[in-house]
């Protein structure tokens, strides 16, 4: 049994902890917002970077080993077009799944104020998050690295420095699909090159030494192996959250299903920006990467409540 002291300083402890959390409320509240999304994580940008090189390192290894070297100049212009469309599409995918909002909610929104303008029913309960001070919406999930909730998030991938959410789905999807197919493509390029070079002289087939060329030859056949395998294992689980409605993150919980789910035709149409069109398949659609103003904009102001369970009284 603890003595009367030892319930003093808890007491004392458990309040200082609840005031340092409302100064950081409030200093959340009054937190402006930076022009374009951008998630300062050291892991995520060193791994978005780590990504962009490796497109470039098996964009050097295609060109300047296998196409450029070859006989056969109507083989070099169509694989080297057909390639490079495909990592320039790659890597603007991952661009706009980077740097665009997943769905970011309103930091420091927890307020009396604003839960009035919600015109909520009466004995509907909403939640507030403790960890950045705001009224969570249905489906949503606070992202320690983001350090935000986020609308239907999906998951934080480090390779894209960012959450997958609600609104930069698409993009994330785009990027494991043309990074599938552009591993796909140098992997056979690499097959039908070592044949070439196995018939020919090994000097005439590349524009590099022998060694040299077995070297980088063999270090794309096991990147593009390896990243066809991870991203197309991606692509489908992406593809299967759209279409059973359900995120990665609310399946790895076992969340009840609460909601309404959306049929698959319906949901895709949602995910990919409208009706099946050429678009579904262009990272460049919606061309912004600018946070929406109406999630960091909190209106009214007022103080940040205290519980983070909040019941809307009976009338």
């Amino acid at each position: 049994m603890k003595s009367p002291v030892h319930r003093c300083r808890d007491v004392e402890r458990q309040a200082d902890c609840l005031q340092m959390e409302q100064q950081q409320c409030v200093s959340i509240s009054k937190a402006t917002s930076a022009p374009m999304w951008f998630v300062r994580d050291a892991c995520g940008i060193v791994c978005g970077v780590i990504t962009w090189l490796l497109v470039v390192y098996a964009a050097f290894v295609v060109l300047f080993v296998m196409l450029l070297p070859s006989k056969n100049l109507t083989y070099s212009i169509v694989n080297g077009t057909v390639f490079n469309s495909l990592a320039f599409l790659a890597l603007a995918s991952h661009f706009r799944a980077m740097c665009t909002d997943p769905g970011a909610v309103q930091k420091g929104n927890a307020t009396k104020e604003y839960i009035t303008s919600l015109q909520l029913k009466p004995g509907q309960v909403v939640y507030k998050c403790p960890k950045c001070c705001s009224i969570k919406p249905d489906r949503a999930h606070h992202c320690s690295v983001c350090k935000r909730c986020i609308r239907k998030m999906d998951h934080h991938c480090p390779w894209v420095n960012n959450c997958v959410g609600e609104n930069n789905q698409k993009y994330f999807v785009l990027f494991t699909m043309y990074i599938a197919l552009i591993s796909l493509h140098s992997l056979v390029m690499v097959v039908f090159h070592f044949l070439y070079c196995f018939e020919d002289d090994w000097t005439k087939c590349s524009s590099f030494s022998p060694p040299a060329t077995v070297i980088l030859l063999i270090l794309l056949c096991f990147e593009a192996l390896l990243f066809l395998i991870f991203t197309s294992v991606m692509f489908g689980t992406q593809v299967h959250s759209i279409c059973t409605d359900e995120t990665g993150i609310e399946r790895l919980k076992g969340e009840p299903v609460r909601w309404e789910k959306t049929p698959c035709w319906e949901a895709m149409k949602a995910a990919c920006g409208g009706s099946l069109s050429p678009s579904w398949l262009s990272p460049f659609s919606d061309l912004t990467c600018k946070r929406d103003p109406n999630a960091h904009v909190v209106l009214p102001q007022g103080e940040i409540i205290e519980e983070d369970v909040i019941e809307i009284p009976l009338d």
